[in-house]
């Protein structure tokens, strides 16, 4: 039984941390982004929340095109 917490415990844990990680990732995303994509192509100014959704949606197409083409 308590090996099974434990276990569930480590899984959330790991879970935050990507999350945290995630978070402070998209930071240089959004500063690189709201720095040139205005100017260049009249874009709009994007917030954090969307720079970190951005990312997600980025990482699943990637993780998805890397995994399909080398198979």
């Amino acid at each position: 039984m308590q090996k099974g917490i434990e276990t569930i415990f480590m899984g959330l844990g790991l879970v935050v941390f990507a999350a945290i990680i995630g978070m402070l990732l998209a930071f240089p995303v959004k500063w690189a982004w709201n720095y040139t994509m205005p100017y260049l192509f009249d874009f709009k100014i994007i917030s954090w929340g969307q720079t970190w959704c951005l990312n997600f949606l980025a990482h699943c197409l990637v993780k998805t095109l890397q995994i399909s083409t080398f198979k």
